[in-house]
This record gives structure tokens, C-alpha cells and sequence, in this order.
């Protein structure tokens, strides 16, 4: 396993990495709420941590990557109200495209999305061994809050300080709480909104507890890697200390705290709150996977990245292509040459340069993940052989397959170059059996136009289901 440093936001120093149980790896990224799809912004997030999961893979460690779906809260049931429609509809309708979005840019490193709602008993048994230690208390109309107070450490993911909390300001008004900072892990219910039986009557979850109930659950009380977007330092990671920590008994949680920078549109941060997002897909159909990745993975992951559509993917498309052409080039001879082609031996010292430009690039990554760093050196390989007086076309199968190497690399590791799912069962298996998944929820619930809609949506793409006795197959129209 190679050595690698990480930055942790918990120390806020640069740290060598050791993971509780190596090589075994644990990793839990806060995922999407799809109470809308999926934007541009989120791809920064998951893009990343992408790299990191195929970066630690490459390594040797035996990572298991969890990134949960907040399939209810209050954003999805006003959403889904707003829109007519039932909210656990809404969020499955989202995930599915968003899936289909992180396919299309090559994240597929994920091991398990689990659905908050999947763990609602985990959920409940975290809340009532948090009311029974005294951390937590019901509230007059059966909500359930947490007594921020009750938690010495509460504050030091962050920084914050949660006596200078000021109700209005930093937290809710809420006159059910005992104390301004106190947050709600289980909400009474609402008429109209779901709702499931609790020690403390009908209700659903808060947006805290889903994730620690999921983490304890898949990861146990601790595990090695946390991630997500900065914005979700506070309140929402520091929650997830405080819950954790006071359940289990455990401490610290996580080993290492990951947090992406934002992605800033005019200098603000995007987000759906304030309006100025722009669609994944709508981005990706216009520029293309390659660029939009490339965009990402050309800068260090917990620095503001400013994004303009035109100029920043204009600029992002072009830098791709120069970076690729030599690879082209090697690609294609390859394809119509073959690998065992007789041919002369690369020039002096050339395919020794590729072995050891691979090392470095390795070696330049476990410098917390420093993409951009990589994707210099790439550019520096390719001005090499774009400089090469020899012609590759004389070069051997094998020669050239050793020069290709830095830029297997690059596919491999930061998912550059890679091809998206076409029109091979293969590429479209894990999709697919997403989107029947979300039919089989969607007929489990009695909503029939839901499960007809997605067939309908499959069948548009060239996705062809039948139903059985023996579960539901599928199968490729030829030429979808």
C-alpha cells in the first residue's frame, strides 16, 4: 500500500494517513437530496471523490465507498408538494437521473447508496439511545431535539461556538427547543407528509441522524474517511460528532475529515437556494463528459473554483484536447496495429521516462490528492511526444503501448479518456438495475404512473424491460 497524506479539517494540518484496520478502508460522503436534479456544482463534489476512491483502489486498499440519499427532508416534501407529486417519487425520480449523470462522467466507485428511509429503525434505536442517555429530549408535540449542550465537543469540527448561536441568525426559531442551538432528530408528524411510528409518536427523521444511524450501521462507530462539500462543516458535520460520539460512546468518529471547496457562479457559492445553478445534464450535453471532468480534476479539490459555462468549459474543452491529442494518435495505432506489431524500440531512455513519469504522477497524488499537480506533469508527457522527431507510426505494438502508460494512468486513476456507457449491455447494467429498482419502490407504494413512467423513460433510451415470475430482465433494443 503506498504512503499518502491527507489535509483533515478536524486538525487542520496535513496528516500521514492510517487507516483503524488496513488495508481495509472506510469511506462516507455525504450524497445528494434530490428534491431537484442534480447540478454542476455537485459534480465537483462527487468528481473528487471519485479520484479519491479510485486513487486508494489503485493503492491497495480495500475501500468501502458509501454515499447516502436523503430521499426525505423538508426540501423534498415542499418540493414535491410545489409539484403535485408524492416526495419519495420526487427523490427517486432525481437519484435516477442523477445516476445517469454520474455515469456519463465516469463515477462509478460507489459501493452502496443507502436511502435514508431504508434505515428507519436504525434510525429510531440511535434516537432512543440518545433520549435514554440524557442527550436528547421529547418535546410537547412528540418531536425529539438534541441537547447540544449536553456535548463537551460540540464546536471543534467547526470552529463555532454554539453559545454565540442567536435564534433567527445561525439557527431556527423553534420554541420546542430548550436551547436555541438544539437541533430536532426526529419531527413530529405533519398532515400530508409521511410519516412512520416512533416511541414518541408518528413522525419522520431529521436531516442529522440519517447519517450517523447509516454510518454507524454500515461503517461502524468509526471509520477512516469523511467527505463533502465545505458548506457542510457546520452545522451539519459537527452534528453528525455530536450524535455519534454521544451514541456509540466512541470518539473521535472519523479519522480524517475531507471538505471540497465550493463552486462560485459570480463569486457566490451555487446552490439551489440561491437560484443560480445550472443543470448537470444540460452541461454535460453540451460540452461533454471529458471537459466537464477535466474542469474538475485541473484543480485543487478545497479551493473556490469560480465557473463561468462559456469561458471556463470554452477553456476547460480546448485544454483537454491538446492534453489528449498525442494519446489519440497512440490509441489509433494501437487499434489498427495491434499490440504485437514489429516495429523499432521508443529512443533513448523514452519508455523509461514513461515508467517513471507514472511513479511520480503516484507519488504526486498522495500529496492529498493533488490532481492538479497531475494533470501537469500529463501535460508535460504529452508536449514530450508531441516533440518526438522519431514517427510513432514506426514505433512497435509494445513501444507504443509503454508510452501510452502516464495516460493509462490518467484513466485509471483520475477517469480521464474514458469512454461512457454505449450501447453494450455492460455499460448500462448498473443504471438500468437502478432505475428498476426505483419502478419496484414506486409499485411497492401503489404509484402505477410512476412505475410506468420509468419504464417509459427506459423504453426511450432503447431499454427494453419484461416482467416475470423470477423478477424483472431487460435487454438493448438493437441500435439503443
Amino acid at each position: 500500500m503506498r504512503r499518502l497524506t491527507v489535509y483533515d479539517s478536524r486538525t487542520r494540518e496535513t496528516r500521514l494517513f492510517a487507516p483503524l484496520h488496513p488495508p481495509r478502508v472506510g469511506l462516507y460522503v455525504c450524497g445528494l437530496t434530490p428534491y431537484a436534479p442534480a447540478h454542476i456544482g455537485h459534480a465537483r463534489t462527487f468528481v473528487f471523490f471519485d479520484v479519491v476512491a479510485r486513487a486508494l483502489r489503485r493503492w491497495g486498499y480495500r475501500l468501502f465507498y458509501v454515499q447516502n440519499v436523503t430521499n426525505l427532508d423538508d426540501k423534498v416534501i415542499a418540493r414535491a408538494a410545489q409539484d403535485g407529486v408524492d416526495p419519495l417519487t420526487l427523490a427517486e425520480r432525481n437519484f435516477v437521473a442523477y445516476r445517469l449523470d454520474m455515469e456519463r462522467l465516469g463515477v462509478r466507485s460507489v459501493n452502496y447508496y443507502p436511502f435514508a428511509t431504508d434505515y428507519l429503525a436504525e434510525i429510531v434505536a440511535q434516537a432512543r439511545t440518545l433520549v435514554d442517555a440524557g442527550y436528547a429530549y421529547r418535546a410537547d408535540d412528540g418531536s425529539v431535539y438534541y441537547a447540544v449542550g449536553k456535548f463537551p465537543g460540540y464546536g471543534r469540527l467547526s470552529g463555532q461556538n454554539p453559545q454565540a448561536l442567536r435564534p433567527g441568525a445561525h439557527v431556527e426559531v423553534d420554541p420546542l427547543k430548550r436551547a436555541p442551538e438544539d437541533f430536532a432528530i426526529w419531527k413530529a408528524a405533519t398532515p400530508g407528509e409521511p410519516s412512520w411510528e416512533s416511541p414518541w409518536g408518528p413522525g419522520r427523521p431529521g436531516w442529522h441522524i440519517e447519517d450517523t444511524a447509516i454510518t454507524v450501521k454500515l461503517l461502524g462507530a468509526r471509520y477512516d474517511l469523511h467527505g463533502g462539500g465545505i458548506d457542510l462543516i457546520f452545522p451539519h458535520h459537527e452534528a453528525e460528532v455530536a450524535l455519534s460520539e454521544s451514541a456509540t460512546g466512541e470518539s473521535p468518529m472519523v479519522g480524517y475529515w475531507l471538505h471540497g471547496g465550493m463552486l462560485r457562479f459570480a463569486g457566490e457559492k451555487m446552490s439551489k437556494s440561491l437560484g443560480n445553478i445550472v443543470a448537470l445534464s444540460e452541461v454535460i450535453d453540451r460540452w461533454g463528459a471529458g471537459p466537464v471532468r477535466f474542469f474538475f480534476v485541473n484543480a485543487q479539490y478545497r479551493s473556490p473554483l469560480e465557473f463561468d459555462a462559456e469561458r471556463s468549459l470554452a477553456e476547460a474543452t480546448e485544454a483537454y484536447r491538446r492534453l489528449g491529442q498525442p494519446l489519440a494518435r497512440l490509441d489509433e495505432l494501437l487499434a489498427s496495429r495491434g499490440p504485437d506489431a514489429p516495429g523499432a524500440e521508443p529512443p533513448q531512455g523514452l519508455a523509461d521516462e514513461a515508467s517513471a513519469l507514472v511513479e511520480r504522477l503516484d507519488a504526486t497524488l498522495a500529496q492529498d490528492f493533488d490532481t492538479r499537480g497531475a494533470v501537469a506533469l500529463l501535460f508535460g508527457w504529452s508536449r514530450r511526444l508531441s516533440e518526438l522527431r522519431a514517427p510513432l507510426e514506426e514505433l512497435s505494438g509494445s513501444a507504443i503501448a509503454r508510452l501510452r502508460a502516464p495516460f493509462d494512468w490518467a484513466r485509471e486513476t483520475l477517469g480521464l479518456f474514458e469512454a461512457t456507457a454505449g450501447t453494450s449491455s455492460e455499460g448500462w447494467s448498473e443504471i438500468v438495475g437502478v432505475a428498476i429498482a426505483a419502478r419496484a419502490r414506486a409499485r411497492a407504494r401503489g404509484d402505477f404512473a410512476e412505475a410506468d413512467r420509468v419504464r417509459e423513460e427506459l423504453a426511450r433510451a432503447g431499454v427494453e424491460l419484461e416482467d416475470g415470475a423470477d423478477g424483472t430482465r431487460w435487454r438493448l433494443r438493437q441500435g439503443g
